[in-house]
């Protein structure tokens, strides 16, 4: 039994820019599990945001990684990675559970949604992201997006200059579903003011237009609005989901930022429980971290999975895309192989 790890460098296509930051290169941590012949892998997918680093990452795997001792038990995972760390590393725990979880389902010689019992159905068509930058840019972002065929993009706000760029994104692609992501940069008279814009601009839903701790703002908000208030930075740990209720439509839910797949099942199920609508969304990530997030998409209302379509060269391979539209993986594991 052996737990390993190494650390690449990911590079986007294009300068990925939101309300907070503009990156080319995310260093991911990729773990192997190793039992009886049999191995699992996960991806660790560090946000600043969230306090974690490529420098937290490789600190604290060597704390945690021993955890992982036999890749059936995930609640004595769960359990050993508590007593070790009570608290934060998010993308360190997605990792290790994400190995263990693939191990099971190639013990067992199936795909992980088979393993754990979940929907067949078709995933919802993903969004394509058009990060933010200059208009020009943008536009032609959108426009070679849509040229591939992408039928739903997102579009990054959180500017003083975002009702233009909307404006400007819907009549160049007026065919298409947009969808906007603020990533908490707007006030809420800036948001009051977008509300009207959002409508004309026919938008299909907002993600977390106010900042993260501004749960009574977002309620307000959302008695406001007839498009749907998604919560993305609002949303840290499972519980949450329960306090979120009564100021969002719906929730993103992110593995790395959960901490792995099945915390992020039972934050759908919570999120289900109360009424809410779901988005299985990434971070920039590898087709392993895509794929993990793929084999839970089948129970949520809306896709944003084009976390490894920005990349320039992806490591993995093996999730079939038809444009916006991600295939089910269906080989043993989480489907995908090493280059």
């Amino acid at each position: 039994m052996s737990v390993t790890w190494e650390t690449l460098e990911l590079h986007t296509a294009r300068p990925f820019g939101i309300a907070r930051w503009t990156h080319s290169t995310y260093p991911r941590t990729l773990v192997t599990f190793e039992q009886g012949g049999i191995v699992g892998r996960g991806e660790a997918a560090p946000n600043a945001f969230y306090g974690e680093t490529r420098g937290t990452v490789e600190a604290v795997l060597p704390l945690l990684a021993g955890a992982l001792t036999d890749g059936w038990d995930w609640d004595g995972l769960d359990a050993r990675l508590k007593a070790r760390m009570p608290q934060g590393h998010p993308s360190v725990r997605c990792a290790l559970e994400m190995a263990a979880v693939e191990w099971a389902a190639c013990a067992a010689g199936v795909p992980v949604w088979r393993l754990l019992g979940l929907s067949p159905s078709p995933l919802p068509e993903s969004s394509y992201t058009v990060g933010l930058g200059e208009l020009d840019d943008m536009r032609r972002q959108a426009r070679e997006a849509v040229a591939r065929g992408h039928g739903v993009l997102k579009v990054k706000l959180g500017t003083d200059r975002d009702e233009a760029i909307l404006e400007a994104l819907r009549r160049e692609v007026p065919q298409v579903s947009l969808r906007v992501d603020a990533n908490a940069g707007w006030t809420r008279p800036q948001a009051k003011r977008m509300l009207a814009v959002l409508e004309a601009a026919r938008v299909e839903l907002v993600e977390q237009p106010l900042a993260a701790g501004d749960l009574e703002g977002h309620a307000e908000l959302r008695r406001l609005a007839r498009v749907p208030i998604v919560a993305d930075e609002s949303l840290h740990h499972v519980p949450d989901v329960i306090r979120l209720a009564g100021a969002f439509d719906g929730v993103n839910l992110k593995l790395a930022k959960l901490g792995g797949p099945l915390r992020a099942l039972a934050a759908l199920r919570l999120a289900r429980a109360h009424g809410l609508g779901v988005m299985m969304g990434c971070m920039i990530e590898s087709s392993l971290g895509i794929a993990a997030a793929a084999h839970l998409a089948g129970l949520c209302d809306w896709a944003d999975l084009d976390g490894a379509l920005l990349l320039g060269e992806d490591p993995f391979t093996g999730l079939e895309w038809t444009a916006g539209r991600l295939e089910r993986p269906t080989g043993v594991g989480w489907g995908v192989e090493r280059r």
